[in-house]
């Protein structure tokens, strides 16, 4: 199973981001993440990078770094543009990027009406994604995160991995049974232990939420090469 963190992005340069980034290199991580938020949730007031220009700085200067979004939501641009700025990061980054997508739900509605954006209904949304994940899966690894049944049901039929937020490791083992999966969220209670569980589950990835403690991911890594 490898190892990712999310970058601090809700910050008002980039320089929070780096640091981490240095600290994932230092950790002997394999990735670093970042939202895909026009403010973070909840909080309209506070400052939110654009997650790809700050993954691309990343990836030029950390060569041995998998970066991605999780999850860049369809329908902020245009699909023919979204699978143009992903080719600028692949370019950046050969073999290294994972094109995490998502939908959008109704936690989204705030930001997308705050910038005039187009509201679109669920059966659209996934036609989008459809079509997006179809592009990048010749140049990405493509990771669909998980929502509605149909929704998780696309990401089988495109071959993308499905990427569940915050799921324990026996709902990560149930939908393992259909195609590949990885994890994100909060590590909660022991972290090692959650780490061997979600492992055991069969999860390609763990990303770790904000604020974790990096040196217990380097422990674990350690002991799990």
């Amino acid at each position: 199973m490898k190892l990712g963190v999310f970058l601090p992005t809700f910050e008002d340069s980039s320089a929070p981001a780096l640091a981490s980034a240095a600290a994932a290199v230092d950790a002997q991580l394999d990735g670093v993440f970042a939202y895909d938020h026009l403010w973070p949730m909840g909080s309209p007031t506070r400052p939110a990078l654009a997650p790809l220009p700050v993954l691309a700085v990343v990836a030029t200067k950390f060569a041995n770094l998998v970066v991605g979004p999780l999850v860049a939501r369809i329908g902020l641009v245009g699909t023919s543009r979204m699978v143009e700025e992903f080719a600028t990061l692949a370019a950046l980054a050969p073999g290294r990027v994972v094109a995490a997508l998502g939908t959008g739900d109704h936690l989204s509605i705030a930001e997308n009406d705050a910038y005039g954006l187009v509201r679109r209904d669920a059966a659209e949304r996934r036609a989008m994604l459809a079509e997006t994940a179809r592009a990048l899966a010749s140049f990405a690894e493509v990771w669909i995160g998980a929502g509605s049944p149909d929704t998780n049901a696309l990401a089988r039929e495109v071959g993308a991995t499905l990427n569940l937020w915050d799921k324990t490791p026996d709902e990560v083992a149930a939908a393992n049974r259909a195609g590949p999966v990885s994890w994100a969220g909060p590590l909660r209670g022991d972290p090692v232990a959650a780490l061997d569980a979600l492992a055991a589950a069969g999860a390609t990835w763990a990303v770790a939420g904000p604020g974790t403690d990096v040196a217990v991911l380097t422990r674990w890594r350690r002991e799990n090469p």
